[in-house]
């Protein structure tokens, strides 16, 4: 997994480098190439590999997914949202910077993640459709409908059920979109499934962020802890408890099993990847 994400950081550096210089190209670099797990992209990367394509021609997509991601957490962190001061064990975008150069620097990373994918040389038709998943994917009825319920359920108590609903879609989607985009290159009819794996492991994610959040350090997670609390945010811990919260993770890992060894692949460098997200710690 490290040489897969070696590529991905070296082909972020040289993708940011024909940006006009000034300070939203460094608010860019300074979040995008923060130590980051790059999950995401590396969940593509791999589903391909399973499939056993060469992924290289496709490596832009991967960087793509990861912008997105990375304009997400900007504009999650700002002080309209989610007001937190550290992310990836570094001071946020906006305090590094200041709040309109953290702005633009989320608009420029999904702007420039879209310019990416289109000039990845492919058959015009997929790229349309690999753009049209990813953005849905992110959009105002995935990632961004998600971050919506999460602010509405500030200071109003969320139930099993809602939680679940914005967690499919501010987290779930983001991780499911990589490894259905994956299915969709390698011309498969496991898109479903790879959907049903994304959401539950996104789901797993989360939990396992709720719980971290009350059992780590800020040091360790490389980010503010107890800021769902502060934000009077419903979590799992809070609605189910840490024990019955870990047991809903253990579910979520193990239908992620079962479904990926109901399909014909190479199981095993896409199982790798889960068990490393299944024992992280940060």
């Amino acid at each position: 997994m490290d040489i897969l994400k070696d590529e991905v950081n070296q082909r972020l550096i040289e993708l940011l480098n024909p940006i006009k210089e000034g300070k939203v190209k460094e608010a860019m670099n300074y979040s995008l190439m923060a130590p980051g797990k790059r999950l995401r992209p590396l969940l593509f990367l791999t589903t391909l590999k399973a499939y056993g394509m060469d992924y290289h021609p496709y490596l832009d997509i991967a960087c793509a997914i990861e912008m997105i991601h990375t304009y997400s957490l900007i504009h999650d962190d700002l002080p309209g949202m989610d007001n937190d001061d550290l992310r990836r064990g570094r001071p946020t975008c906006h305090k590094q910077f200041d709040e309109a150069t953290a702005i633009l620097a989320g608009d420029a990373l999904l702007n420039y993640a879209m310019s990416t994918v289109l000039n990845v040389k492919m058959d015009n038709e997929l790229k349309i459709d690999i753009l049209t998943r990813l953005f849905d994917a992110s959009g105002v009825n995935g990632m961004i409908y998600g971050q919506q319920q999460d602010l509405y359920f500030e200071n109003k108590q969320a139930n099993v059920i809602e939680l679940q609903d914005i967690h499919k879609h501010k987290t779930g989607e983001l991780i499911a979109v990589g490894m259905q985009l994956a299915a969709l290159i390698a011309k498969k009819s496991d898109y479903e499934i790879w959907s049903k794996v994304g959401f539950d492991l996104g789901l797993a994610f989360q939990i396992q962020d709720d719980i971290l959040d009350v059992t780590s350090d800020s040091k360790t997670l490389g980010k503010n802890i107890g800021s769902d609390i502060e934000n009077n945010k419903s979590t799992y811990v809070s609605l189910l408890g840490i024990e019955e919260s870990q047991k809903r993770v253990d579910e979520l890992f193990k239908k992620c099993y079962e479904n990926i060894y109901a399909m014909q692949i190479n199981h095993g460098v896409i199982l790798e990847l889960i068990t490393i997200i299944l024992k992280r710690v940060n």
